[in-house]
């Protein structure tokens, strides 16, 4: 693959990550979350034009 294709990616991933993050955190102090509570989250990706889907689920715990 080529750089700009890598760095690209990379541009978009990085900005994924950080905003879900921000998302998250944002939604956990709206709740008030308990220390060590679980909430179940999925995340879906999307890329149209190559008709791709791809789910990640997982667990997330309150902060202590």
């Amino acid at each position: 693959m080529t750089d700009a294709f890598n760095m690209s990616m990379r541009k978009f991933l990085k900005q994924v990550g950080v905003t879900s993050q921000q998302a998250i955190e944002e939604g956990l102090r709206a709740r008030g979350a308990v220390a060590g509570q679980e909430f179940e989250a999925k995340m879906v990706l999307t890329v149209e034009g190559l008709d791709v889907e791809h789910v990640v689920t997982g667990t997330i715990k309150g902060q202590d």
